[in-house]
């Protein structure tokens, strides 16, 4: 299989004939992508460790790994451009996604021949400022756990031959897909979910900069949906401001939207689900503002299940999205003891293995519904 197929990433750097996009047409995601390590939001000892590979040519092989959405990728792509300029970004930097083509021939074609290169001595930039320029280049593996083990098993010796001149950073979500014999060559760094005051601060710095009037509910609700991941974040805030802006004049963003954005069943409907099921809940059924929902739901029993569930299909949710939410609201619930977690924690578990399987949606919600109103009432 022809070389070509390998997603090589096109760096966003100037050159010679290079189109330059529109930043009012770019993704947010890549527009306000972390241009040094300094500006990667919530991984202080992961930047304090790589600030100090910037005064010095010590770089060892990599390994980043973590959550999708923490920053891997974006950190490398700072840190390299912060050691070689604009100017020798692309001569020195490889990227590769390993997720597209990940046999060995292209560890054997692509990969060897860049490691093998002897780089040039370039340390100055045609802008006057000074880059330490390392001697050696870099090769980013991004989805490197989807490599198949003969092509990690080549890798490993390519690494070893050619370490003088190149290093190598691997990029993946889970460690554990790394062969031990690879990942013993590299320094791990694990990068962690972001916390809540980060992802509020660079969302609000986002919001300030594009000229977004939003709550700060409106960010708690975007935190909530996107779950440590700041990339999926942002562009649900993209998305919501484009839909914002697409009405005369511009409606402002409200939690909801988000959550239509996001794909989450709206709060009201999960404690609306949650209250028939004999769930406490902090808010009344007069502040729900789902027209439709059935009178039914305000019956006793499997009767009342039976058609909140059969409403929730209708309105086509998804039942691993409602399990999930409903797994968070119930666990975390203070006024229920361990005992009824636990055999809710079992009604979960058994749905989700169904799920995986492909088991019929609306029975698995209607079982775990049945469940829950069971461990609940006892």
């Amino acid at each position: 299989m022809s070389s070509s197929f390998f997603n090589q990433r096109a760096p966003s750097t100037k050159g010679k004939g290079q189109v330059q996009a529109d930043p009012a047409l770019q993704p947010w995601v890549e527009k306000y992508r972390p241009k040094t390590i300094d500006d990667v939001s919530a991984q202080e000892h992961t930047v304090a460790v790589l600030r100090k590979t910037l005064t010095s040519a010590n770089l060892p092989h990599m390994l980043f790994y973590g959550p999708p959405g923490t920053g891997k990728t974006s950190t490398i792509l700072a840190l390299a451009r912060q050691l070689y300029g604009p100017d020798n970004f692309r001569n020195r930097v490889l990227e590769l996604n390993a997720s597209d083509e990940r046999g060995i021939s292209i560890v054997r074609e692509k990969v060897k021949n860049f490691a093998r290169q002897t780089p040039r001595a370039q340390a100055v930039a045609s802008d006057g400022k000074t880059y330490p320029c390392p001697p050696y280049k870099i090769i980013i593996l991004d989805e490197a756990d989807s490599m198949t083990q003969d092509a990690q098993g080549a890798l490993r010796r390519i690494m070893e031959t050619y370490a003088k001149i190149t290093r190598f950073c691997l990029v993946c979500n889970y460690v554990t897909r790394i062969i031990e014999p690879l990942a013993s060559r590299c320094s791990k760094f694990r990068f962690t979910p972001l916390d809540t005051s980060s992802s509020f601060s660079r969302l609000s710095f986002i919001a300030k900069e594009e000229g977004i009037d939003i709550s700060s509910q409106v960010i708690d609700t975007l935190i909530a949906s996107s779950h440590g991941d700041l990339r999926r974040a942002i562009t649900y805030l993209q998305s919501a401001s484009r839909l914002s802006a697409s009405s005369v004049p511009p409606t402002p963003i409200l939690p909801a939207d988000i959550q239509e954005i996001a794909g989450v069943v709206p709060d009201q409907v999960i404690n609306g689900f949650a209250r028939v099921l004999g769930v406490p809940v902090d808010d009344t059924p007069s502040s729900m503002d789902v027209d439709d929902e059935p009178k039914a739901s305000w019956k006793k029993g499997f009767d009342a299940i039976r058609d909140q569930v059969k409403y929730l299909m209708r309105e086509g949710y998804s039942a691993t999205q409602i399990i999930a939410q409903l797994h968070d609201l119930v666990i975390f619930h203070p006024a229920l003891d361990g005992r009824q977690k636990s055999k809710c924690g079992l009604a979960f578990a058994e749905a989700d293995k169904a799920l995986c399987d492909g088991a019929d949606e609306e029975l698995w919600v209607l079982e775990v519904g049945l469940k829950i109103h069971k461990a609940v009432s006892s």
